[in-house]
């Protein structure tokens, strides 16, 4: 579209086809006239001015528009109220614009008569060609990453750009390979890939932030063949999980959390003032502390209705220390007379001995079918659950019960080997596993004579890391140390 005379017309550019199909060289006509028109659809009823006006090429564009009271750009309009609108033809070759007024505008002129109001508005707009006005240009677009965080897990969203996934993913210092995006639920449409990482996935780290501690999740987009930085994000979150946790009896447990600050350090050399008593449990990013409020050196304080504790965790071999604090809420003391009810009957007391005890493999959580000796070893994939049930031999009393005090895996059928990893600490699950135990019910059925000689869990099936390499087939062995009660005596 051309503009002659303060007039628009149009050009049509025509490709000759001579023979040799020779298209180099165009024949253009002549410009011809194209009226621009403008046409209301105003109802009166609706009090709004509805107008429309048209049509334009792409080359045409609204700047603004002049009323008798001053001049307001497009953009001006639509945040008036105006609703500025573009509209294509059916060919996408034209464009038109509409523009709704309210009659309550001030810039409505309002002449009453007799028994009527006649409102009118008068407008100019102010269009431009575009190559006059600007240049037009697309630029590629970056891949962008966003996420957020609840109480357990970070979830990143990473949009792909103009060149798709044309990039590495680093997950803090690991590549996102096909295994950790299996471990991670990684999910992929073609326009965007998202993943899901626990806050205690060996890819986060763990910083300070004022009285607080954070966890961060550190994600990069790489060019492969370069090796540059496409894009560099971090997603920090509240630490959620509880650091130090009283119970009623007296026994406190705490988390020492290993920060970025001091990447030496080695959790499982901490200990509480006594320099007797270490970790119950630790890895390379966490030790985990349980013992009592008139043990390890605790110093209580009473202050008002509050009994304080402080505690020292320290080094061993280093005069650094940190300071961490427990307290209970009493509100008075009571006297109170206590008699020992001595039992009628002959009781049994604790003592040490060997049990005969056995531990199948099921085939499903059903626990009515078991692998046999000649099946092992088994090769099973990540993440696919295993079902376990430890059964307590030759006993009949169906007052005694079995309990399962610490479970773990090994790479070697010596339980002492090392690496190790804990599934079940005294009775309960790991507290820093990521897929912890799941424990599941005994009923009597045609096997099952006595339900508390069995105990029965679920282990998701995993991997030990040596020298970054996951990949590489491993045999785990699972251990298992019992002991036995009188459900009579419990309680």
């Amino acid at each position: 579209m051309h503009r002659y005379e303060y007039r628009h017309r149009l050009r049509y550019s025509v490709c000759v086809l001579v023979l040799v199909k020779d298209i180099r060289y165009k024949c253009t006509d002549t410009t011809y006239g194209r009226v621009t028109f403008t046409v209301q659809y105003t109802v009166a009823k609706e009090r709004i001015f509805k107008v429309l006006l048209g049509p334009f090429g792409d080359d045409v564009a609204l700047i603004n528009i002049t009323f008798p009271s001053g001049v307001l750009s497009a953009a001006d309009c639509n945040v008036r109220g105006f609703n500025v609108q573009e509209h294509r033809s059916h060919n996408g070759s034209l464009k038109f614009l509409t523009l709704q007024v309210p009659f309550t505008d001030r810039l409505v002129l309002q002449m009453r008569g007799n028994g009527y109001t006649v409102y009118s508005l008068h407008m100019t707009f102010g269009c431009m060609y575009l190559w006059f006005f600007t240049c037009l240009s697309f630029s590629a677009v970056s891949p962008f990453i966003s996420g957020s965080c609840d109480h357990a897990n970070f979830y990143v969203l990473v949009k792909y750009g103009t060149h798709g996934a044309q990039f590495q993913t680093l997950l803090g210092k690991r590549t996102l390979s096909p295994d950790l995006a299996q471990q991670y639920n990684a999910r992929e449409n073609g326009t965007h890939f998202s993943v899901t990482v626990p806050f205690s996935a060996p890819d986060v780290v763990f910083e300070v932030r004022g009285s607080s501690i954070r966890s961060r999740l550190d994600v990069t987009l790489r060019n492969p063949q370069t090796g540059r930085h496409v894009k560099d994000f971090a997603l920090t979150c509240q630490f959620y999980s509880t650091l130090t946790e009283c119970f009623p009896n007296g026994t406190i447990t705490t988390v020492a959390v290993k920060v970025e600050s001091v990447p030496s350090l080695n959790p499982g050399q901490l200990t509480l003032r006594d320099p007797n008593c270490g970790p119950r449990f630790s890895d390379d990013r966490f030790a985990y502390f349980v013992f009592t409020a008139n043990s390890c050196g605790t110093k209580r304080k009473v202050l008002l209705n509050t009994l304080l504790l402080r505690h020292i965790l320290k080094v061993r071999g280093f005069h650094e220390c940190f300071f961490f604090f427990s307290s209970y809420l009493y509100w008075r003391f009571i006297m109170l007379t206590y008699h020992q009810m001595f039992l009628s009957q002959p009781y049994a007391e604790a003592a040490k001995g060997k049990l005969q005890i056995a531990m199948r493999l099921a085939l499903d959580d059903t626990y009515s079918a078991f692998h046999q000796d000649e099946d092992y070893p088994l090769t099973k994939f990540l993440q696919e659950p295993l079902y376990f049930e430890v059964e307590l031999m030759t006993l009949t009393n169906p007052h005694v019960s079995l309990e399962l005090e610490n479970c773990w895996a090994t790479v070697d059928k010596d339980g002492t080997s090392q690496p190790r990893w804990n599934l079940i600490i005294n009775g309960c699950v790991n507290p820093v596993d990521p897929h912890q135990v799941v424990f599941h019910s005994v009923w009597v059925d045609a096997r099952v004579k006595y339900p508390s000689h069995h105990k029965r869990f679920e282990v998701r099936t995993f991997s030990f890391m040596k020298d970054q390499d996951t990949m590489s087939p491993q045999v785990l062995s699972t251990n298992v140390r019992a002991q036995v009660s009188n459900m009579r005596l419990v309680g």
